[in-house]
């Protein structure tokens, strides 16, 4: 069962360590890097679900070429067939997730992948960001009434409204958007975060981040800003693959999951007044004391009272209530003004 409603429900940030192409094309490669996820610290191992041909078609024209970025001039289908996690070999990488007890989380990107993914037992789903605006799977994914994790690279508001709406219709409300940028690598200037408390707000549902900027910063201020899920691609070492480029080795991804509940642990809660440790510097705060000797009978003024360190006397509000007040006993110097004093 995923752990990832009982986490983001307890404050906590659900880290997801994404595979995607980093096993090189190699088993022993996807099941190292799940034991890695877990030995780091990560809450979930993520793969993806497709072939090249459930993707896109076999076909070179100008349309299925890339322009730009990582994958400047490569065909779609060369390039998934290349990056793809072959099916037979999905339910053992979810098998080790079990074994060492991690969850096990996949992007299906057509209907067929869906109901593999189904058979295996898969507790959630990701919708990738591309995916976002195709309604139809989303539907089909959701009304599995498994939690929907939905990426929102390249989201307009409405998109991002009509992903949400597709999952409420078919009855599944277990919703977490991703604020995503879908450059690879992301500039940091692109990634506007701002929208993370804007997207709670306005879809009142979870919010994370899927994070493809270099390091860590990005993911860090993101749970500063209310962030309940972190996604970033993690690589192993001497492995080149068509994601090695914008992933994070497994040493930076496991100081990043510290670095994550060292954020959740300042960012707190909705706290007012003194902390437990903070209780004990009260007394160093400024209040009202005697500056010189003052005689009963005598009028408090701007002489013989000041507001000065420590704070065991009458609180500086009071101060001009009790400037022109006649003094009831003789008050020495350094003494405390009481409230006493003032009524």
């Amino acid at each position: 069962m995923s752990h990832l409603f009982e986490k983001i429900n307890n404050g906590g940030v659900y880290v997801i360590c994404e595979m995607s192409a980093n096993h090189g094309g190699r088993l022993e490669n996807a099941l190292e890097i799940v034991r890695k996820a877990k030995e780091i610290g990560a809450d979930c191992l993520k793969i993806q679900t497709y072939t090249a041909d459930t993707i896109t078609i076999n076909c070179n024209k100008p349309d299925f070429v890339i322009h730009g970025g990582l994958w400047d001039g490569r065909v779609l289908y060369d390039l998934y067939k290349e990056a793809f996690t072959p099916w037979e070999w999905q339910p053992k990488i979810k098998e080790e997730c079990d074994k060492v007890g991690i969850d096990f989380l996949s992007t299906p990107f057509d209907n067929t992948a869906v109901d593999f993914l189904e058979e295996m037992g898969c507790d959630s789903y990701k919708i990738a960001s591309f995916e976002l605006v195709d309604i139809p799977l989303i539907e089909y994914t959701a009304s599995k009434g498994k939690p929907m994790i939905i990426s929102c690279g390249m989201g307009s508001e409405k998109e991002i409204q009509e992903a949400v709406d597709a999952c409420k219709r078919v009855g599944n409300d277990k919703i977490v958007l991703l604020k995503c940028c879908s450059e690879y690598p992301a500039n940091w200037k692109d990634m506007h975060l701002a929208n993370i408390p804007d997207m709670i707000q306005k879809y009142n549902v979870p919010v994370g981040l899927s994070d493809h900027s270099e390091g860590d910063l990005a993911a860090i201020l993101a749970v500063g800003m209310g962030a309940c899920v972190i996604e970033k691609h993690m690589k192993m070492p001497g492995i080149e693959s068509a994601d090695s480029g914008f992933s994070m080795s497994c040493d930076d991804f496991e100081k990043m999951i510290k670095d994550i509940h060292d954020a959740v642990e300042i960012r707190g809660t909705i706290y007012y007044g003194p902390s437990p440790l903070e209780k004990g510097n009260c007394s160093l705060r400024r209040s009202l004391f005697a500056v010189k000797d003052i005689k009963k009978g005598d009028k408090f003024t701007s002489e013989n009272v000041r507001s000065i360190r420590p704070g065991t006397g009458l609180k500086p509000k009071y101060y001009k209530e009790l400037l022109n007040k006649t003094a009831k006993r003789n008050i020495g110097y350094g003494d405390r003004i009481t409230l006493e004093d003032l009524v």
